[in-house]
């Protein structure tokens, strides 16, 4: 039985054809080189006592090869399930401002309030705008400032309904949302003080928000109901 070992595990591994027929035509230890790698070959003699020894090195070997291919497997896995974890872009998110929205947005004026909310109109709506106490629906983005998604109407399926005025949100996205006008389309610039107190924990596919921190709503208002809206 012969056995071979080399500076590189992915050439001539133990117990390939070309590693037996190489050691084979030899009669004792030696080492020589194959593509510039040192290889070393010793041929066993089935009826010494260190036979058994070397085939269980063997095993060991190839146990121990296959555990580490199943380590290196889970490993790739647990990175794209933190990745996800951390709201890392893994894969793309539906959003209400898009590549050319966002080279449009750059030259938009900002807008500040007494607040400290800023906000640019992506799209001004011709609808009206919604009373406070009413209920309004609309489609929102919310991102972390770094432009990670952490929570999104879109990815429900579903405009996002509540009562602006009410504190039925939070008081940056009801400040934002009052003079938007039907069919509009704003980013909110929302700081801390407005945005959550308390934070937000990470969850798969969701940064976390730390305390007081400022956030970047996307929203659209679609409709008032109970208003009559004017059709562009």
């Amino acid at each position: 039985m012969a056995c071979c070992s080399a500076s590189s595990l992915l050439l001539l591994p133990l117990g390939s054809a070309n590693c037996k027929n190489i050691c084979a035509s030899h009669q004792s230890s030696f080492g020589f080189k194959v593509q510039g790698l040192n290889v070393r070959c010793s041929l066993f003699d089935p009826k010494t006592p260190n036979m058994r020894e070397d085939r269980n090195q063997l095993t060991l070997f190839k146990r121990r090869d296959a555990i580490g291919l199943v380590l290196g497997a889970l490993s790739l896995l647990m990175e794209q399930v933190d990745a996800k974890g951390a709201g890392l872009p893994a894969e793309e998110k539906p959003r209400l401002c898009d590549e050319a929205c966002e080279k449009e947005i750059e030259n938009v004026p900002m807008v500040t309030t007494e607040s400290g909310l800023q906000y640019k109109d992506i799209k001004v709506g011709r609808g009206p705008s919604p009373p406070i106490g009413f209920q309004v629906a609309a489609n929102y983005v919310a991102m972390v400032p770094s432009g990670q998604i952490f929570d999104s109407s879109l990815e429900k399926g579903q405009f996002y309904l509540f009562r602006v005025g009410a504190d039925q949100v939070i008081k940056g996205l009801d400040e934002g949302i009052l003079s938007m006008k039907v069919g509009g389309k704003r980013r909110l610039y929302i700081p801390g003080p407005l945005a959550f107190p308390k934070g937000l924990t990470s969850a798969p596919g969701r940064p976390r928000v730390a305390p007081n921190s400022p956030v970047i709503f996307d929203v659209s208002l679609e409709y008032i109901p109970g208003l009559e809206t004017e059709e562009e």
